[in-house]
């Protein structure tokens, strides 16, 4: 369905033309990006160190589907976290979210050898939550009135799923759709 691609700049007109609005970016990118989001600020973003940032390449039109990022990687504790996932607005409710995280968490686990991913996830977001347990994604936690956008308080869960998790899912999804 998609496959993974190191982001450039030359990806960040798109980017930003995806973000309409304060409270989209925050559902995004968290409170690291200022509105309106602006090229000197993907050009920061996509230069921290320690992550691996991403867009999803439609296999069959070679469109972009959408971004992910693999940030805080810790070679060390053998841990890193999903962050920044979006689907191309004219992609969404088509399962490209899904196939992001599926790839993304593939990248993770069989080139990164990470033996836990996590992600944060504001609570009312219900379709991220649901692709992100379809993952194998599980809720750890839950940050209540964490972040404040205009006169508002939003809360976030914590999520993480585990190597052999992940192991599991793949097996799971391979025999299914194997029988299909």
């Amino acid at each position: 369905m998609i496959r993974l691609e190191p982001f450039t700049m030359g990806d960040a007109a798109e980017l930003v033309s995806w973000i309409p609005s304060e409270e989209f970016l925050m559902q995004w990118g968290g409170p690291g990006f200022l509105y309106p989001i602006n090229f000197e600020q993907i050009e920061s973003y996509v230069h921290v160190p320690n992550q691996r940032v991403f867009k999803g390449i439609e296999e069959i039109t070679g469109k972009n589907a959408g971004h992910i990022c693999l940030s805080n990687i810790d070679l060390k504790n053998e841990s890193c976290r999903i962050s920044k996932v979006m689907a191309a607005p004219d992609m969404r409710g088509k399962g490209y979210g899904l196939a992001l995280v599926q790839q993304a968490l593939n990248f993770a686990f069989l080139e990164l050898n990470m033996h836990r991913v996590t992600l944060g996830v504001f609570d009312f977001n219900k379709n991220a939550i649901s692709c992100y347990k379809k993952a194998g994604f599980s809720i750890e936690g839950h940050l209540k009135d964490c972040r404040k956008i205009k006169n508002e308080y939003w809360s976030l869960y914590e999520m993480a799923i585990l190597k052999e998790e992940w192991e599991q899912v793949r097996s799971i999804t391979s025999q299914s759709s194997v029988q299909a």
